[in-house]
């Protein structure tokens, strides 16, 4: 049964295996023709089919490797070493089936994501009956039953008192987590206790989970770019093999010389190894919580020279914490009631902090009937009574209330300015905690081989500095705009150029990096779609993993292939010299493919160096 499984889905391999056995007993049985035939026909089908696909590879531009084998087949049958050609065949054929198999093995993890997705939801209805749905069904603003052991189908907000939450899929934090009645809820985690309510905040698509669901069906479907390591040896490796073969057929004159020595230069070793170490380091970043959506991504993070890093939810933590307020022209009450009102429409990491303070005091929000947000400056709000409100950067506010003073600020420390109207309404204190990996992950990534490390925020001079001081980075770029954010990755020199970060406004620099990391675990979804790796553990220790993870898969990948060519350049020789028949160089060119295969899974065993976190940082101290 698992013998025609296998047919069914390598036939031509399945060809090759049934033509061999019937050669090798037509020949057995004194049929030496019939046999002939039947193995020609089937080298034939198989040329022609090679053939045609190198065609249409060499018309796209891409010069690929098939020319040796198309060669080394033909050569066979035309000075009668057809048992030698079937078995090219076969190493062909099954090779693509053992490659597969591997990078099955390899994608392992992947798959392993896509499969513990959510399939069903659990919809209450107004009469309190459950209805079980298909996820993609699930619309905003459903109420969700979520039962023991069940995964969150969708992201959505706690209706009930409580609930205990496995997160650890998704962050990395291996104890259960409780949340309080309004706690947003992230699909992907799992419920640990009792059934609870929700409601849904986002459909299936445009949850946590559906973000990185999709990620990772691009990671697995994007495989053309991991063939180009490979491909940058094709071209000389095929001159190089030709040239053998031509000198031995030239000094023996007997062509069938050509045919051995092209037996054992069959291509396998390249083509199998790059796209199998590829998928297993692809593989084992997943198991970290780092989806690299295909291989072109890993070999340019392998190479990475220089870095940029986002401040705001990357090195800090992204949770700011509102330490004072300073009343102006309106009380502190009133202060934050605007500002919370305004924020309410803003995506940035202030905005739930000062929400939050707002719902503590239990204070009435002015009813808006209009915002729009202007990215790395602030929001504005348009009151129901026909006011403006504006909160964001000084400068933002000065356009409106004309010069004002900077606050002072302790390091660590940033500020937003509140107007209405004309008035300086006030000005709200923040700080944000740094990451505990954050210093760390930069003396890391310096010990990796990335030698220019900048930060880019938007954020103020002095509180860029005080980041920046206590994780040990030199070049700040502060008050930046998404557009100075890409203007200034242009200018750095040492190339490829890696961006780290997590917000809506880091997407155009995220795109425009050589290589770009998000950081994912808050669902910023527009962040996500630009990277080229997304972090789905908030852990910045994540990016210099990736960083030896990649370079120790190119490296795996690169031992794999030039052993294949070592030992396939040795066979030449050998055959060049006499001493290899064909069919036993067929047969010993299978063992290199085998080699090749178990040294590109190695790829799947690949380790990082921990990155220590802080005992303490200044930022710490802050918040505390």
């Amino acid at each position: 049964m698992a013998f025609i499984r296998a047919l069914r889905r390598y036939p031509l391999a399945g060809l090759a295996v049934v033509a061999l056995a019937t050669t090798l007993i037509l020949l057995a049985s004194g049929l030496p023709g019939v046999a002939q035939i039947l193995a020609t026909s089937v080298i034939g089908i198989v040329v022609l089919i090679t053939a045609w696909d190198m065609v249409k590879d060499i018309m796209a531009g891409k010069w690929g490797l098939d020319i040796l084998a198309v060669v080394a087949m033909v050569a066979t049958v035309l000075v009668g070493e057809y048992v030698a050609g079937l078995i090219i065949v076969l190493m062909l054929t099954g090779g693509e089936a053992l490659e597969e198999m591997a990078a099955g093995r390899a994608g392992r993890e992947l798959d392993a994501l896509i499969s513990r997705a959510p399939q069903f939801a659990h919809r209450e209805g107004a009469d309190g009956q459950l209805t079980q749905i298909r996820v993609d069904e699930v619309a905003i603003g459903d109420i969700l039953v979520v039962r023991p052991n069940e995964t969150l189908p969708v992201d959505g907000t706690l209706l009930d008192a409580s609930a205990t939450i496995d997160a650890s899929a998704m962050t990395g934090e291996p104890l259960p987590v409780t949340f309080r009645t309004g706690d947003t809820l992230a699909s992907g985690t799992v419920n640990e206790t009792r059934a609870f309510r929700m409601q849904a905040t986002a459909t299936s698509a445009d949850s946590q989970y559906g973000s990185i669901v999709k990620l990772v069906r691009e990671a697995v479907e994007s495989q053309a770019p991991m063939v180009r390591l490979a491909d940058r040896y094709a071209v000389p490796f095929t001159i190089v093999s030709l040239a053998i073969a031509a000198f031995a057929w030239f000094i023996s004159g007997n062509p069938t010389r050509f045919a051995e020595v092209l037996v054992v230069a069959t291509p396998c070793p390249l083509l199998i190894a790059a796209p199998v170490a590829f998928m297993g380091g692809m593989s084992r970043a997943a198991q970290i919580g780092v989806i690299i959506k295909n291989g072109g991504a890993l070999e340019t993070l392998a190479r990475v020279q220089s870095a940029a890093l986002d401040k705001t939810g990357t090195l800090t933590r992204g949770n700011p914490e509102v330490r004072r307020v300073i009343p102006g022209t309106h009380s502190e009450d009133e202060l934050i009631a605007l500002a919370a009102a305004a924020e309410q429409f803003s995506l940035h990491a202030f905005a739930q902090s000062i929400g939050a303070v707002a719902t503590e005091r239990g204070l009435t929000l002015p009813e808006v009937a209009g915002a729009d947000e202007t990215a790395t400056n602030g929001v504005r709000a348009h009151l129901a009574d026909g006011t403006e409100v504006r909160v964001g950067k000084i400068t933002y506010i000065e356009e409106v209330a004309g010069p004002l003073e900077p606050a002072e600020l302790a390091p660590g420390e940033t500020f937003v300015y509140v107007s209405h109207g004309s008035d300086l309404a006030g000005i709200i204190i923040l700080a944000d905690e740094l990451r505990a990996t954050a210093a760390g992950t930069v003396a890391r990534l310096h010990e990796l081989g990335v030698t220019d490390i900048a930060m880019l925020t938007g954020d103020n001079a002095a509180t860029a500095r005080a980041i920046a001081g206590e994780v040990g980075i030199d070049e700040i770029e502060a008050g930046c705009t998404p557009q100075t954010k890409v203007e200034h990755l242009a200018s750095m020199r040492n190339r490829p150029v890696l961006m780290v970060g997590d917000g809506v406004n880091d997407a155009p620099v995220l795109a425009a990096a050589d290589v770009g990391i998000a950081l994912g675990a808050r669902g910023a979804s527009a962040a996500s779609e630009s990277a080229s790796a997304v972090i789905t553990q908030d852990d910045i220790a994540n990016v210099a993993y990736v960083i030896e993870i990649s370079q120790r898969t190119v490296r795996i990948a690169l031992q794999s292939i030039w052993l294949g060519i070592a030992i396939s350049i040795g066979l030449m020789i050998v055959a060049a010299l006499g001493y290899l028949p064909a069919v036993v160089g067929a047969i010993l060119q299978e063992g290199v493919d085998l080699v090749a295969i178990l040294g590109a899974l190695r790829a799947l065993r690949v380790s990082h160096t921990p990155v220590p976190e802080a005992v303490e940082t200044a930022a710490g101290r802050q918040a505390a």
